[in-house]
């Protein structure tokens, strides 16, 4: 009795021995399948990107490459000018404010900073770079936009900021090459002489009637009717002397009409042309921003998926 008692329990026992394995058989059946499944679901691979998001990427690459090297242009420039002028010396720094060239650096730097932000966010797909190149192109704008308001609701103030920096000029006319050089033109395009009328140049030190030297009572030869010689060769000295005229013998031999009234004219003509040429400033950086801001939501969908 005691041995079959043995026995019953030995077989009451294998059952459960067997269950065991048969579970630990079985668990190992069901981790094979999880084993052999797609690495995929457990590593997503990040989706790529669509080709429309690709040529985004690239047109802004290339936009913004194209006005690094415009700004690094005009960044050169203004160096160049600076450095051909002295203005860069010791000596010199005090004009610097007023220097035109200057204009050429600040608008360069400016230019090359935001441009090279958007470059390299873009290539790198960098969102700190992509929106600091956002801001950057949103406060131009609203500079802009602040300037043109301040133009139209100062019309009347602009006639005398505008004789001021004639007046600048004509008071500088020796010193500064370049303000010679945009004296000239204005004069020669316009056909005018001085601010208001010819004798404005009176108050230039060099051609007031109490200076030395040649150019005393005189003008510059840019107010000349007829500035060439034969017709071919520029005549420095066709102005001489005219200060010392009546106006009808001066009006044989310059303009008398000052350039203030004659430049005034010319910018109302040419209101189309400038309001054509902000509106062109505004589309390009809108489409500088439009593209930093696809990039950004690109970039931001990537993140979230991952």
């Amino acid at each position: 009795a005691a041995r079959l008692s043995v026995q019953a329990s030995r077989l009451v026992e294998l059952p459960c021995s067997s269950s065991d394995d048969d579970d630990g058989s079985s668990a190992g059946d069901m981790d094979l399948p999880m084993a052999g499944q797609d690495p995929g679901v457990w590593c997503p691979i990040p989706p790529k990107p669509s080709a429309f998001s690709q040529c985004v990427r690239y047109l802004a690459f290339l936009w913004n490459l194209l006005f690094l090297l415009l700004g690094l242009l005009a960044l050169a420039v203004g160096v160049w000018g600076l450095l051909a002028k002295g203005s860069l010396r010791g000596d010199r720094l005090a004009p610097l404010g007023s220097d035109p060239m200057l204009l050429f650096v600040l608008a360069g730097l400016g230019a090359s900073a935001v441009s090279l932000a958007g470059c390299l966010g873009a290539l790198r797909a960098s969102p700190c770079l992509l929106r600091f190149f956002v801001g950057a192109l949103l406060a131009f704008a609203g500079l802009e936009v602040l300037g043109g308001l301040l133009l139209l609701a100062a019309q009347h103030r602009l006639r005398d900021a505008l004789r001021d920096a004639l007046l600048l000029c004509l008071l500088r006319y020796q010193e500064e090459p370049d303000l010679r050089f945009l004296v000239d033109e204005v004069q020669q395009s316009l056909r005018c002489c001085g601010l208001g009328s010819y004798r404005d140049w009176e108050t230039n030190p060099y051609f007031n009637c109490s200076a030395p030297g040649v150019q005393a009572c005189s003008v510059p030869a840019s107010c000349c009717l007829d500035p060439w010689q034969n017709g071919t060769v520029a005549n420095a000295q066709c102005a001489f002397g005219v200060l010392r005229l009546g106006d009808v013998a001066a009006s044989t031999i310059v303009h008398l009409g000052g350039c203030v009234a004659q430049l005034g004219a010319w910018l109302r003509g040419q209101a189309g042309g400038i309001a054509a040429g902000a509106a062109v400033l505004v589309l390009v950086e809108a489409t500088g921003v439009l593209m930093a801001l696809k990039m950004l939501r690109d970039i931001a969908s990537v993140g979230a998926r991952d």
